[in-house]
């Protein structure tokens, strides 16, 4: 019996020294004293916002912006920090002139943003305002013939009544407990329903859109999404792709300006508009590029091995991208000069990516995927695959980190819970939920097996002010929670690379080796 028991308590000490994760708070404490006192953060949000503007893919401020990431991690003293192309993209675009305001019943400004990838007007235009109240393809038929030339509105559907809610918040206790009670299967950042609701109007945005081009209209304007002067824009479909010719101007309008001139009309009040709009296309180099750089790693056996960490450079073009997706730039590239400043040199190699093309479709993590990984369509492992440990993503805006998702990898639940308890006062109520997220580069490496995550982060006013919209500026930032999640990155990176073993896996669902 006594026997018995010994094995039993022998296994025990075993297991539990086995679970139990190595954590150096030397090098914590070093990671938090340099990313609290010494903190890049200000400085990087500037460059990354005010100096170069919209980051649209493959616009002129992208470039600028890659540029200057590179010169940036190159001082810090990173390795082979670079553009690596990934591949083809498509046209670049950006804005050159931009005005519309009312001529009649009375003369009014308006405010508004070019569609990404539309055309010009041709030259000033003035004339009388149509509007076209569509909410099916049937709407459509009785404006076929009648729109040549014309200046078109559509009808905003946008709720801009008061808002009696605060519109920065972040999460509760209660929410978080919620979140770490989730079960496998339930999992989402956009519900089944939202997703239906989103291409159903896509598909009738073409149609829309086919029509408008049939008629040859001289400019749209459309009653965007959001309130308060804030709203949302995007891109003309696949207008971006090389053999996509180029649309009629097109114009995204705060919603409260588009709702006026509908009233008038609706009123039979005639409205006359304004407006001079000049877009460029760039088509000498369809390629587009990631900015990567490396931590070299030290230990001869690990050091082919890799943590990556990153976020999205690019952005849409209303504001300068500051919450989407700026802020995550900020942090990763904050997060490689703390472990440089400290002298910190890793076992296995650290590297650092900002994508592009995240907007139009993950295109930018996707490709370096298939490229570095795993080939999913092909069912090809490249020889890279094994040797990722984690990839670690930051794209929900400027609040703080409150935890991390696990992609229903349950394995990782007692290392990453481990992880955050010598930074637990700096997270208030640290979460570990086995919830899937998705709609960001972390799902690049997700879909084929790798360790992908993205970090929960309070909301703080991202639907309503920043995501997409012509608000999501440099004053979005909140620099003391950006630097809260510098130094939690950079910590679960400097974790990562040191572990023993690489972080466990899901099945791998891609197939054979190269």
């Amino acid at each position: 019996m006594r026997y018995f028991l010994f094995i039993v308590l022998t296994f025990l000490i075993s297991t539990l020294s086995e679970s139990q994760e190595v954590i150096d708070l030397e090098i914590i404490h070093k990671i938090r004293q340099e990313g609290l006192k010494n903190s890049n953060v200000n400085d990087l949000a500037f460059y990354l916002t005010d100096a170069f503007g919209p980051r649209l893919t493959n616009s002129p401020g992208h470039r600028r912006a890659g540029e200057w990431a590179v010169r940036r991690l190159k001082t810090w003293g990173l390795d082979n920090a670079m553009m690596e192309e990934w591949g083809e993209f498509g046209k670049g675009w950006k804005v050159e002139k931009c005005y519309v305001a009312m001529k009649e019943p009375y003369y009014f400004p308006f405010i508004a943003i070019p569609k990404a990838w539309t055309g010009s007007t041709n030259g000033a235009v003035s004339d009388e305002v149509i509007l076209i109240d569509v909410t099916s393809e049937e709407d459509l038929e009785p404006y076929k013939g009648k729109l040549k030339g014309k200046i078109v509105l559509l009808k905003s559907s946008a709720d801009t009544s008061p808002s009696f809610e605060a519109e920065a918040i972040r999460y509760t206790e209660e929410e978080l407990d919620e979140e770490a009670k989730q079960r496998i299967g339930q999992s989402g950042r956009y519900s089944p329903e939202r997703i239906a609701q989103y291409r159903a109007r896509r598909a009738l945005n073409n149609k829309i859109t086919e029509l408008l081009n049939e008629e040859g209209i001289a400019l749209l304007i459309r009653g965007s999404r959001g309130k308060h002067g804030t709203f949302k824009t995007s891109g003309g479909g696949d207008a971006y792709k090389p053999e996509a010719k180029i649309s009629f101007a097109q114009l995204d309008m705060a919603p409260e300006h588009a709702d006026l001139m509908a009233r008038l009309i609706e009123k039979d009040i005639k409205v006359s508009v304004e407006s001079e709009v000049k877009t460029t296309f760039y088509e000498d180099n369809l390629n587009s590029f990631n900015v990567v750089g490396d931590i070299t790693g030290a230990d001869k056996d690990l050091r082919s091995e890799l943590v990556m960490l990153g976020g999205h450079l690019d952005s849409w073009h209303a504001g300068t991208g500051a919450v989407d997706n700026a802020a995550g730039c900020i942090v990763m590239m904050e997060a490689v000069r703390i472990l440089k400043a400290i002298g910190y040199t890793p076992k296995r190699t650290i590297r650092i990516a900002l994508w592009s093309g995240e907007e139009q479709g993950l295109y930018g993590s996707r490709n370096y995927v298939k490229n570095h990984f795993a080939n999913k369509e092909e069912g090809i492992l490249h020889p890279d695959y094994d040797n990722l440990s984690a990839y670690y993503n930051i794209d929900n805006g400027t609040g703080r980190i409150r935890g991390i998702y696990l992609q229903e990898n349950d394995m990782l639940r007692p290392v990453f819970e481990q992880w955050f308890e010598p930074l637990s006062d700096m997270i208030d109520h640290p979460t570990v939920t086995i919830r899937n997220t998705s709609g960001t580069d972390h799902r690049a490496f997700d879909d084929v097996g790798l360790p992908g995550f993205q970090f929960i982060q309070d909301p703080i006013d991202y639907d309503l002010r920043t995501w997409h919209a012509n608000m999501d500026t440099y004053e979005r930032l909140l620099i003391p929670d950006l630097q809260q999640m510098a130094v939690i990155v950079a910590s679960f990176v400097y974790l990562t690379a040191e572990r023993d073993k690489k972080l466990p896996r899901k099945q791998n669902p891609v197939g054979k080796e190269k």
